[in-house]
């Protein structure tokens, strides 16, 4: 009985490689190759097709043998059916469908499959509605099923009007061609059926883009179109579907006697109708899910390159009205107040834009992303008073949300402030450093809310707290950020990257200490020393390479990481380490 392993062998093989599979030993298939060698080389290639016929014949049956030990498993099935594919096995590609829906007919996709086969490539439309039509006792409700049995009626319409077409050119006799099938009236019934079983005006929707693409559809595109605002009309995808109809009339074609201009002129009346579609259906759909499909178009056409000054300024003063009407509306996505404000900016008219972040702010008063908007604009504009906003950002804010506010605001102190605000700006980010340096009233930051409302995100506080580290050491050099380094290094949260800030600021004096380096090695090791071998690995080296390290406490290094790491970590410790002593680290 052949195993899972030789079928997969047998796929990658070709006939002539195929025949070796049962070749009694390594000398038969050097005979073997031999023979094929002096075929190609003599041009001799009598009965060719024949003995490929029974190769091929061998693994099909292999195959069959196969999944049928193995019925579940789907990749043998594929593999099959890519073979017979492969090879023009036709007749054999029927059978293993039929075999293969029998064992798995609660997948739509493998009828689906089946059908296209039958109708693409064995070219049997009748096989294919037989497998549509049972394929759908199975799964009623399948929308895909729908939509494909859909295109394929509407192909096999299409194929045959075309046939007749041909025929009647070539003044053959009378060929007899259902009507039912040329005029569309079984498609109708699918339709029909259709309807009633798959609710959603996505559906309708794709329905009716796969029919527009047949122009004998005609009377069946009005059905659907006047079903759909039947049936969906307060459904935004609706509307926004009418709309863009407006958009699919073509423009005349150019001619000498057609300018530029003239074309442009016809575009903006083709926008303008596009845009009293979605007025209209504002008036009725008032809802946020509408006013976003309406601000998309305007937004797209606005995007759209043209020449046309004129068309341009449209664009832009549609865009700027329906924003505008939406902001009124309190129905503008929030995503869209970006694209408001960076259009203002673009404009000139940044006071403007800072209002509408305002009221933007106090609409979704917990959105750090809005809030960070609002700080980067002023921050642009030079606004004066920007410390009291980024204070009432930081306290409506979640906290497990704030620390892209902190992260700006430090940026922001670090550039616009002097060194004191920005000191008092960090110690609140890590109010536990304040405690340990400062003996003195509070700073300005925390004068209007306790510190503790301000620091209680634990993502925040590590990431203030190297980047309070990073500062110290830029603006006034390694006695103070070793200084920080004290005052912060008993008081958790802890980040790996704090401790791995002062070992590569310690590294970067040009007499760095190696007490030093021990210290900050095993502070990070007593937090992390149980998860992270790459800092077990970094201490070892640093003890075998500084001019103060000493060789034999690598060995207590390797024995002492060992008891800590746990799980795969120890695993990767041991590969890494063992790179490193063979000298590629």
């Amino acid at each position: 009985m052949p195993t899972l392993h030789t079928v997969w062998a047998c796929l990658m093989l070709s006939p002539q490689q195929l025949a070796g599979l049962d070749a009694p030993s390594v000398a038969g298939q050097q005979r073997q190759r031999s023979a094929g060698a002096r075929e190609e080389r003599i041009g001799y290639w009598h009965k060719k097709e024949e003995m490929e016929y029974v190769i091929l014949q061998r693994v099909h049956n292999l195959f069959i043998r196969a999944t049928n030990k193995w019925k579940e498993d789907l990749q043998m099935w594929m593999s099959h059916v890519a073979f017979c594919k492969k090879w023009n096995f036709k007749l054999k590609l029927s059978s293993i469908f039929s075999s293969l829906l029998a064992v798995h007919p609660d997948k739509a996709a493998l009828w689906i499959m089946a059908a296209k086969w039958e109708f693409e490539d064995h070219l049997s439309t009748e096989s294919a509605r037989h497998l549509f039509l049972r394929a759908l006792r199975f799964h009623p409700d399948s929308a895909k099923l729908y939509l494909e049995y859909f295109r394929m009626e509407l192909m096999n319409a299409e194929k045959q009007r075309k046939e007749k077409a041909d025929l009647a050119e070539m003044d053959v006799g009378d060929v007899s061609y259902s009507d039912e099938i040329l005029d569309g009236g079984l498609v109708r019934a699918i339709y029909k059926s259709a309807k009633q079983k798959i609710k959603g005006v996505e559906f309708h929707l794709s329905l009716l883009s796969v029919a527009q693409k047949f122009p004998f559809t005609a009377e069946l595109q009005k059905e659907i179109l006047a079903d759909l605002q039947t049936l969906y009309a307060e459904s935004p995808l609706t509307w926004d579907f009418l709309a863009r109809q407006e958009l699919s009339t073509k423009l005349p074609p150019s001619s000498e006697h057609t300018s530029k201009q003239m074309k442009a002129q016809e575009l903006a009346r083709q926008e303008e109708r596009c845009s009293h579609v979605y007025e209209s259906a504002l008036g009725s759909v008032q809802t946020e899910s509408m006013w976003e499909l309406y601000l998309s178009f305007c937004l797209e056409r606005y995007k759209r390159q043209t020449n046309s000054k004129e068309l341009k300024q449209q664009r832009q003063d549609r865009l700027l009205v329906a924003l505008q009407k939406a902001h009124e509306a309190t129905l503008l996505p929030q995503a869209r107040y970006h694209d408001w404000i960076s259009l203002l900016l673009e404009l000139g008219q940044g006071n403007m834009a800072a209002q509408i972040l305002a009221a933007a702010t106090d609409r979704f008063s917990g959105s750090a992303d809005m809030w960070k908007k609002r700080l980067e604009t002023l921050m642009t504009l030079k606004e004066e008073n920007l410390e009291q906003i980024f204070e009432r950002a930081l306290t409506t804010v979640k906290v497990q949300d704030c620390l892209p506010l902190w992260t700006l605001m430090a940026d922001w102190s670090e550039k616009e402030r002097n060194e004191e605000s920005t000191e008092s700006m960090y110690q609140v980010s890590a109010p536990t450093g304040y405690a340990a340096t400062y003996h003195q009233a509070p700073p300005p930051l925390m004068t209007c809310h306790p510190p503790q409302k301000l620091v209680l995100n634990p993502t925040a506080t590590r990431t203030m707290k190297v980047k309070y580290l990073d500062w110290a050491y830029r603006t006034q050099g390694y006695k103070r950020a070793r200084k920080v380094f004290s005052s912060l290094h008993e008081n958790r949260p802890f980040s790996e990257d704090f401790f791995q800030k002062m070992i590569d600021i310690e590294k970067e004096q040009e007499t760095s200490r190696m007490v030093n380096l021990r210290e900050y090695y095993e502070r990070a090791l007593r937090e992390f020393g149980a998860t992270h071998p790459d800092l077990w690995l970094s201490y070892i080296k640093e003890e075998l390479s500084h001019e103060e390290g000493k060789v034999e406490n690598s060995g207590a290094l390797h024995w002492r990481a060992m008891k800590a790491l746990q799980g795969p970590a120890v695993e990767e410790f041991v590969r890494k380490h063992t790179l490193l002593q063979s000298g590629r680290p």
